[in-house]
């Protein structure tokens, strides 16, 4: 699907190296700060309210995720995002275990309202608790697929004004009325914790290089998407994926693109 481009902005990441400014959690900060290297961008993980506001003024995209959340963070991520949206600074929205506790839904809502994302990056059953304010989430897993999702996921875009990136077996990116459905992936990707967290950070770097924010998410899940199959060829298990899936990513090619891209627009 030549209209997503994905081969140019990986390209652009490439060349310019943006840095993506990120307020994410200890499970992860290792391996999201080596994809972004790997995928050409340049990664800081920095949260303390002391230096989140002037951090961010250097960024070119803002993440803020989740998954290991405590009420220092919370204060952090809400200068931090006050600040970008300030400088029209992409924030990405990663609002990881939504659903599971009160505490990261009323969390995550409270971002929504006070600092507005341009994308919220997340799984079919935190997505939902947004909108339905269902708990239904298993710890920071789904127990929904996108396509149950795409009306929730509707309507939190249209009424936060911004793209929803749900992720599964199928990805599914939104934009009001509008989707991208991307079919990339491999089953062994769910084994290995923090790839969602990947996922995130990989849509930051895109954010930090397209101007259009739905292209851009939809871009960043068809990278995730087919360095996952990649790195899943003969991989007898999550160990060896983890280490083949960050080689997928600095090692890409358009023809990789090309011959592997699978979507569907609606």
């Amino acid at each position: 699907m030549e209209n997503l481009m994905v081969w140019q902005d990986i390209q652009k990441i490439r060349s310019e190296a943006p840095l993506i400014h990120n307020i994410t959690n200890y499970v992860v900060m290792n391996t999201t700060a080596n994809a972004l290297l790997a995928v050409g961008a340049s990664p800081v993980m920095a949260h303390a309210p002391e230096e989140v506001e002037e951090m961010v003024t250097k960024a070119k995209a803002l993440v803020i995720n989740l998954g290991t959340l405590s009420i220092t963070w919370v204060n952090s991520m809400l200068k931090a995002g006050h600040m970008a949206n300030h400088g029209g600074i992409p924030i990405i929205l990663d609002p990881v275990g939504s659903g599971a506790t009160r505490f990261r839904t009323e969390t995550a809502q409270l971002l929504l309202r006070n600092t507005p994302p341009s994308i919220v990056r997340a799984n079919a059953s935190e997505i939902r608790s947004l909108v339905l304010a269902e708990h239904a989430t298993k710890g920071v897993e789904s127990i929904h697929t996108p396509e149950e999702t795409l009306e929730a996921a509707q309507f939190l875009s249209e009424n936060c004004r911004c793209i929803v990136s749900v992720s599964g077996a199928t990805d599914l990116i939104v934009e009001k009325s509008a989707s991208i459905r991307i079919l990339n992936g491999h089953p062994m990707m769910p084994r290995v914790t923090g790839l969602g967290c990947i996922a995130t950070a990989l849509t930051a770097a895109f954010a930090a290089v397209n101007p259009s924010m739905f292209l851009a998410a939809a871009n960043a899940m068809a990278l995730m998407g087919i360095a996952g199959e990649i790195a899943g060829e003969n991989c007898p298990g999550p160990g060896s994926f983890q280490t083949r899936f960050l080689d997928a990513l600095y090692s890409i090619s358009e023809s990789d693109i090309e011959s592997r891209l699978k979507t569907q627009l609606f």
